[in-house]
Order: C-alpha cells, then sequence, then structure tokens
C-alpha cells in the first residue's frame, strides 16, 4: 500500500511541477488546466500519507512534508479566483442602462444539433451581444432568426470548429475579420456603440487549443492573445474582449494577456465559472471568458445553461463609469513579461 501512497503522491507532484516548466509543447501546457482536480488528488494523498503513516520511517515524514508544500502551494494559485480574495472588477452600485452592456459567449459544438436549445437560452437571456462559436453554414442558416431582435451581425461560418457568429442589439462599426495567426482561424474585431453613444472597441476570438488532435503547440495560440493584448492596450476606447480562449483564467498565458493588455478579470475575487466540458464535471475548467478595461465595473456574472454542448454559456453585464479606473487596477508587468510577450509574438508560426 505505501509504494501505491509515494507512486500517487509523486505523479501528483509531477503533475503540479510541469506547467512550471515554460514550454510550448501540449504536454507541457495540458497541465495548466486542472489546477483545482490536482489539489483535490493532493488532499487524497495527504489523507493517505495519514492514514498509513509510520512515525518510524523518514520516508513517510518527507513525502507527508512534500504533499503538504504541494498543496499550499496549489491553494495559493487558486485562491486569487475565490471569493476569499481581493475582486478585481468592483460592482456597479448604480443602474445606468445607457452605459451598460450585456454580453453571451457561448461555443455551440458544431456536431450539437440542438440550436433551438440555443436560441430558447438566447431568448432566456436577452442579452445586448450574442457570440456563438464553433459555428459552421448548418449553424448559420438554423439561427438566422436571431436577426429580427439582433439587427447588426457579423457571420463567419467556417467548416473547421473556427466559425464565428456576432449578434448585437447594440450598432456594430468598422468591423474587420482578422486572421492574426493562422490563415484558417478568425477573430472579430469591431466598434460597439452603446446606448449612451459611448464607442467601444470588441474583440472576438478563438484560438486553437495546445492539444495533439487540434495543435501541438500553445505557440499558436498565445501568439493570437498577445497580438490582442497589443491591439487592447493601444486602443483610445474602452475595450472588451470576449470568447473562447482556450486557456484556463489561471495559467501564466492568461496572466501574461492581462498584463500586457491592462484588461481585467470579473472572476478573480469571485469564483471559476467554469465552462468546459458541460459532460464531466470533475474535468471542468473556465475556457470561455470576457475580459475588460478598466473603466468597466460589474453587474452581473454568471454560468447559463447548456443545451448539448460540452461548453456551458456565460453571462456577463458590465457598465462603463468615467471613473472607475481609479478604483480598479490591472495588473502591471515587468521587465520579464515584457521580454516574455516579445518572444512570444516573434515565433514563427503559419501565416
Amino acid at each position: 500500500m505505501n509504494v501505491f501512497i509515494y507512486s500517487l503522491s509523486l505523479l501528483t507532484i509531477c503533475f503540479t511541477l510541469i506547467p512550471l516548466i515554460k514550454h510550448e509543447y501540449w504536454i507541457f501546457r495540458v497541465f495548466d488546466y486542472p489546477r483545482l482536480q490536482k489539489l483535490v488528488l493532493t488532499a487524497i494523498c495527504f489523507a493517505l500519507l495519514l492514514g498509513y503513516f509510520d512515525r518510524s520511517v523518514i520516508f513517510d515524514w518527507i513525502a507527508l512534508a512534500v504533499i503538504m508544500i504541494n498543496g499550499i502551494y496549489l491553494s495559493s494559485q487558486i485562491m486569487p479566483f475565490t471569493p476569499l480574495a481581493k475582486k478585481q472588477v468592483l460592482y456597479a452600485k448604480g443602474n445606468i442602462q445607457e452605459q451598460s452592456v450585456s454580453l453571451m459567449v457561448s461555443n455551440v459544438y458544431q456536431d450539437n444539433k440542438n440550436t433551438a436549445g440555443c436560441l430558447g437560452e438566447i431568448t432566456r437571456a436577452n442579452p445586448d451581444v450574442v457570440l456563438l462559436l464553433e459555428t459552421n453554414k448548418r449553424w448559420d442558416l438554423e439561427t438566422r432568426g436571431l436577426s429580427q431582435e439582433y439587427p447588426y451581425h457579423v457571420r463567419v461560418p467556417l467548416e473547421n470548429t473556427y466559425g464565428m457568429l456576432l449578434y448585437s442589439k447594440l450598432p456594430l462599426s468598422a468591423t474587420k475579420i482578422g486572421y492574426l495567426v493562422e490563415k484558417d482561424i478568425p477573430s472579430i474585431h469591431c466598434v460597439l456603440t452603446l446606448r449612451s453613444g459611448l464607442e467601444v472597441q470588441l474583440y472576438a476570438v478563438h484560438p486553437t487549443p495546445p492539444v495533439p488532435n487540434e495543435n501541438p503547440r500553445s505557440t499558436e495560440r498565445d501568439k493570437e492573445l498577445l497580438l490582442i493584448a497589443d491591439l487592447a492596450k493601444r486602443s483610445s476606447r474602452p475595450v472588451i474582449v470576449i470568447g473562447d480562449l482556450n486557456d484556463v483564467a489561471w495559467s501564466y498565458t492568461t496572466e501574461l494577456f492581462l498584463k500586457m493588455s491592462g484588461l481585467l478579470d470579473p472572476r478573480r475575487g469571485r469564483g471559476f465559472y467554469n465552462t468546459f466540458h458541460a459532460h464531466y464535471p470533475f474535468l471542468r475548467f473556465p475556457l470561455d471568458h470576457a475580459f475588460f478595461s478598466t473603466d468597466f465595473k460589474l453587474r452581473e456574472l454568471k454560468r447559463l445553461s447548456n443545451f448539448n454542448s460540452d461548453h456551458f454559456p456565460i453571462f456577463i453585464k458590465i457598465q462603463y463609469e468615467a471613473k472607475a479606473s481609479e478604483q480598479q487596477e490591472a495588473l502591471i508587468p515587468d521587465a520579464e513579461d515584457i521580454q516574455e510577450a516579445t518572444e512570444k509574438k516573434q515565433e514563427p508560426t503559419e501565416i
């Protein structure tokens, strides 16, 4: 039994250490995802070590100490995404409807046939802006009825699971479909005009994940996110970035994105709001995101009901406040962060 416990503990520690190797190959990056799962596994190892603990065996003392340190480290990594931590985005105290916008992001799963369920969830949530991901020509045709309530739209249906449909009740202008890194992976760039007349720069993204059947490296994903970060940082308008980033909220890449863009993550200080995988409760991660500049405050954040997709939709409502930037702070990059971001953007990719 001790051999099994030692082996499980060693494996758990390896799972924790692997992401610290900042290599772009998928085997290193995929272990960024299950941070909570690693903490649960660490707790199981700790309980087993205590249960079979022998004071006379020095290796038991070492194993118990190491697994305890592992648990403390993982807890510190998870803490910023729990209600125990400081909120990065404050709640809006008033209700200024003309300066507010609600957004729904949903990866529909291209092979999912339940378009009626998707449309029903949109009707119930009633967002101002809807972003549907993994949408092919069939999804495009079967959701065209949205144009009655959402007269402004950008449609990029594709059969490669990276199609995008953006619908809005609010005016969209300066629309551009970008292929920043890969020739078949689009992003939508446009200006969203709030009811007050305020113009907001909106980016919708869905980069490829670092997994063997998609892309063996995180290079393309990381590069696209950092290029979007540069655009957000240079924008003279308030900024919103939405989409399935195929990265968890706590990864070093997402944190680097936040530092380089100056945007905020409403999950920090609130919870995980896991969106994937909808069918496996123990294997859930926060992959679908909404980040925004410091001049927005939060009014509502919630996960919506699944309609046979492998993702849950996410709903967020935010409010522009001129003085919000004085009350909220973005993460600040240091020299090492800037150097790392520069190197990632210079990595050779498909385009």
